[in-house]
């Protein structure tokens, strides 16, 4: 067989190899029309993103944990309401008041009602058949113009029942009336909250399965009702993730149930764990990507990075929540103003909730006159919904660029992540504006502006970030690169096989075990994921030696969907096998849907070929969707794809 390759010509290698490529992927063509009953990648023709609740966009306001933790009151949180009105804050959005651990008495047995703690919450004490209510306290909220969040577990119990054994509020009484979590009460408890109670916000946290192991100390201890752990902390294979997964959608379908407006928001704290950070977009309207922040700048980059470079997976409706801001405490005092002013224009940025808990009633003025920063809040609060870009890496210093509403503005972050002075030059480029025509930036804290052509030089003092709105001449003058729009995009399906941690996030040492272990290691899964302008492992876009600044990076055997609300015209792509893929192979095939009609296709492309051009006529064209379809093999790694310069535009003839 050697001698007789070698006598062929190199012509007829080159077909031989081509007739290979095409029979491997002959599968790919039959499947390419399937059924979304039986195939994950056949076009639904409609657009799946979540559209429950109420969170158009990031929600924002106060919590009491970090305040209080279960020290909690009455007078403490109408305090810290009552703030947020006399300041202003609750004009810029800050409208959220949210109830955390320690409000709760028990459980009633027999008809298993929860009661409040009415020695920290007055109002509550109603009397007759019911016992207690909080819609004295909700009620009181809504008059002021605010809304009223509360908090419970999705098991029996709650995380202060494991963490806080200290506390004068845990629940009281039997074993059974100490059993305030969501566990066998879905139903009632939600309708309590909501139809009866009258909040409008819940954050279900997940202690409850992970925490109250069969045979522990603690449950002994407490005598509790050992529950065997569907969450393992630092596990993900031994994990159970569709059980909890269908936990929270249990939630998810009470609360529509009792909220048919939708006027809800679900909270999902399960801290980056059970692969969250891929499905809960799919559940709730915001969910955990980390473990709890505490007020050091280890914590805050830690919980930065498990967000930060997850902005396929977020958009209006459903958001990426590295944690409640930690303004008020520690590195992010009073005395700390540049890792403040950096801690909130971070979170504003990648569009993570903003929420504070601090005692606000005590808080000095120039925290507020940060919070009440109305040009640094309407970045997160833009209703377009992109998460900005992390377009350039390094552990050193980040450039964080974020497409705003009317598509002509940019705003973007200078982030400067360590301990020393940091050059950062800003490229027109970063932005996806023209090198060769004026960008003006108009700094959102001096409020100063400077205009440069080409590129620009800062230096960022030690743990500075730079935020800015940028104004110039787009690289695409008639239209967009899908990766400045990702909250217009829905990762229906990733590619990603097996649950893998993510390696990126910064290793902080653990703030609770310091360091008893052997090291800080990589725990929340989502490796591998699909990403705006790099690979899903992080690497340049790449086809054939032709590199792409733009783009999507994404595994095969997935389906992205795309909005296309401005009504453009025509989808370009240059697409193909990634260079850095670790599969060299296998071929997979690109299709282009529009309205579930298939508009264009590849051919079957293998590694080492040229970028394949893709065009579609998406005129009329609701939702697009861009499918990478992979020959099955067991026990491969998959193909990394290519979309590159992936682009929508408004005129046919570009």
């Amino acid at each position: 067989m050697q001698d007789r390759w070698s006598r062929m010509s190199k012509q007829r290698q080159g077909t031989f190899l081509r007739s290979v490529v095409v029979a491997a992927v002959a599968l790919l063509a039959t499947q390419a029309h399937g059924s979304p009953a039986t195939d994950p990648l056949a076009p639904a023709g409609r657009w799946e993103g979540n559209m429950g609740g109420s969170a158009s966009t990031p929600p924002m306001g106060w919590n009491s944990w970090n305040a209080f933790r279960t020290e909690v009151d009455e007078d403490k949180v109408m305090g810290a309401a009552r703030v947020l009105v006399d300041s202003g804050l609750a004009k810029l959005g800050y409208t959220q008041v949210n109830l955390d651990d320690g409000w709760w008495l028990k459980r009633r047995t027999g008809d298993g009602r929860l009661q409040i703690r009415t020695g920290i919450f007055p109002s509550a004490a109603t009397g007759g058949k019911d016992g207690t209510s909080f819609k004295p306290f909700t009620d009181r909220l809504h008059a002021m113009g605010l809304k009223a969040g509360i908090y419970t577990d999705i098991g029996r119990n709650a995380c202060s029942q494991a963490y806080d054994l200290h506390s004068p509020n845990l629940p009281q009484g039997t074993t059974a009336e100490r059993e305030v979590g969501l566990d066998g009460h879905v139903t009632q408890d939600i309708n309590l909250y909501f139809r009866e109670w009258g909040f409008d916000y819940i954050k279900i946290d997940a202690c409850g399965l992970a925490d109250f192991v069969p045979g522990s100390e603690l449950v002994k201890k407490q005598d509790y009702r050992a529950m065997a752990p569907l969450i393992e902390r630092n596990s993900i294979n031994r994990t159970d993730i569709a059980a909890v997964r269908a936990r929270y959608e249990a939630v998810a379908a009470a609360l529509k149930a009792a909220r048919p407006a939708n006027d809800y928001v679900l909270s999902i704290c399960a801290w980056g764990m059970a692969n969250v950070r891929t499905w809960g977009k799919e559940v709730g309207n915001l969910w955990r990507t980390s473990s709890d922040i505490t007020p050091s700048w280890t914590s805050m980059l830690h919980n930065f990075d498990s967000a930060a470079k997850r902005p396929l997976y977020a958009g209006p409706g459903h958001w990426n929540d590295p944690d409640i801001l930690h303004i008020g405490h520690g590195d992010f005092d009073a005395a700390h103003p540049v890792e403040v002013r950096s801690h909130f224009s971070l979170w504003a940025m990648i569009n993570a909730p903003m929420l504070v808990s601090y005692d606000l009633r005590n808080g000095p003025a120039s925290f507020l006159a940060v919070l009440g920063n109305a040009d640094v809040v309407r970045l997160n609060q833009d209703k377009a919904g992109h998460q900005g870009v992390v377009t350039y890496d390094s552990d050193d210093a980040q450039i964080i660029v974020k497409t705003l509403g009317d598509g002509q503005r940019k705003a973007v972050a200078l982030f400067n992540r360590g301990a020393s002075p940091a050059p950062v030059t800003l490229l027109a480029r970063h932005l996806k504006l023209s090198d060769s025509a004026p960008v003006t930036l108009r700094d959102l804290w001096s409020k100063q502006s400077v205009t440069f052509t080409g590129e620009k030089a800062f230096t960022l003092a030690p743990r500075e970030t730079l935020v800015f709105e940028a104004t110039g001449t787009r690289q695409l003058e008639n239209g967009v690169y899908l990766s400045e729009i990702p909250g217009s995009i829905n990762v229906a399906v990733d590619g990603t096989r097996q649950p893998q941690p993510d390696p990126t996030i910064h290793r902080m040492i653990d703030p609770w075990s310091n360091t008893r272990s052997g090291g800080s290691r990589p725990q929340y899964a989502g490796w591998g994921g699909a990403q705006a302008d790099t690979t899903p492992f992080g690497q340049t876009l790449q086809v054939a030696g032709q590199a792409f600044d733009s783009g999507i990076g994404i595994l095969a055997d997935s389906r992205l969907q795309v909005k296309n609300d401005a009504g453009h015209a025509v989808l370009t792509a240059s697409v193909g096998v990634d260079d850095s893929t670790e599969n060299t192979k296998q071929p997979v095939r690109f299709h282009v849907y529009g309205d579930g009609k298939l508009l264009a296709e590849s051919p079957p492309v293998a590694f080492g070929a040229k970028a394949h051009r893709l065009r579609a006529d998406i005129r009329g064209v609701k939702v697009i969707e861009l499918v990478v379809r992979g020959a099955a093999s067991d026990g491969a790694a998959p193909v990394v794809a290519t979309w590159g310069d992936v682009q929508l535009v408004r005129a046919a003839g570009r």
